[in-house]
């Protein structure tokens, strides 16, 4: 006996059903598709797009507009007007042929050379610790470590300053005492590496710990199964698990060196190799209020705006190519074994 029910016309409910998904199939063609909502996400991302406006698009764009023109001033000084005058590329000119701009650069690459590998490694190494079964009191030494970045960067320029100026130190007193003559301030870059790595090892610490944690435990257990020692574990394991937090972290330490300023700027009273050019962004600040050439600084921060755009590209493809390669190395070593 049949297991449906036979209705008038002659026809069963399933049939019924499937001849009308026929007709909805064949009518779908003529029908216009619904289109998604817009309004929910555009309430959503208008906030965020009003504030990237008023606060990125419209600086960058008025920077560009300051870089092509120069002010010239009547009077000898003496009451005269302003008037600005294009100049189109003559102030980008004016900065690359500037050896004290180009000198800028070179300082911010030694300190980028010096700096990322510290910062990267001693964040990483401090959040393995932490990682590790046999950390205590993991909160405690946490927030202890953090706690250095919350710290202005001012207030903790001028307390290293403080630690390393002679006379006043007690830190150098105590080494002149011991009969170690240390000139930390004849030394400016890595004592600058010094006060950026106590500010921000903390912050990166977090970040990298945050992703250990995110781990799942079945593949630590599993090493640990495998015969896998702690530092097996750490470095074939924990590290590539990673590695997108690790390269998220490169690279904002890159974009942020490049915009070194404070540091340096507190120094510069002080340490005589800190010049007011020392870095890019000190140029710009020394050319717009110490020589009131503003379109000098506008092509100087431009110029170092594409510095940053195009190192931060260049770090992007060459951790993305590196994936490709593992990703396609990953895929012929499973159809080898397939076949």
């Amino acid at each position: 006996m049949s297991g449906t029910t036979p209705v008038p016309g002659g026809s069963t409910p399933a049939a019924r059903g499937t001849s009308a998904a026929a007709a909805r199939g064949a009518a779908a063609p003529g029908t216009r598709k619904r289109r998604a909502p817009i309004g929910a996400p555009a309430v959503l991302l208008a906030p965020f797009l009003l504030l990237f406006t008023a606060c990125t698009l419209i600086p960058i764009g008025y920077a560009v507009y300051l870089s092509l023109y120069t002010e010239h001033r009547s009077g000898l000084g003496f009451g005269g007007g302003t008037t600005q005058v294009f100049t189109g590329i003559g102030n980008y000119t004016r900065a690359l042929g500037d050896a004290a701009f180009r000198d800028g650069f070179w300082n911010t690459a030694q300190y980028c050379l010096l700096y990322i590998p510290l910062m990267l490694g001693l964040s990483l190494a401090v959040a393995l610790l932490l990682d590790s079964a046999l950390a205590r009191a993991k909160r405690f030494f946490q927030l202890a470590l953090f706690l250095p970045h919350a710290v202005p960067g001012i207030i903790a320029a001028l307390v290293w300053t403080y630690l390393y100026t002679p006379g006043i130190s007690p830190v150098v007193d105590a080494l002149h005492s011991a009969g170690a003559q240390v000139d930390v301030l004849g030394h400016p870059l890595p004592a600058i590496v010094n006060i950026a790595l106590w500010e921000w090892t903390g912050y990166n610490m977090v970040i990298f710990y945050a992703a250990l944690q995110a781990i799942p435990r079945e593949v630590l257990e599993a090493a640990v199964v495998d015969g896998a020692g702690p530092l097996r574990t750490a470095f074939a394991v924990k590290i590539p698990l990673i590695r997108a937090s690790v390269v998220m972290v490169g690279l904002f330490t890159v974009i942020g060196s490049l915009q070194l300023f404070t540091e340096p700027m507190i120094l510069h009273d002080v340490a005589p190799g800190v010049g007011s050019t020392w870095t890019p962004n000190m140029y710009a600040y020394s050319a717009a209020f110490e020589r009131n050439d503003y379109g000098l600084a506008a092509a100087a921060s431009v110029l170092l705006a594409l510095a940053a755009a195009l190192l931060s590209f260049a770090v992007t493809r060459l951790t993305r190519g590196r994936d490709e390669q593992r990703a396609r190395k990953r895929n012929r070593n499973a159809t080898e074994t397939a076949r």
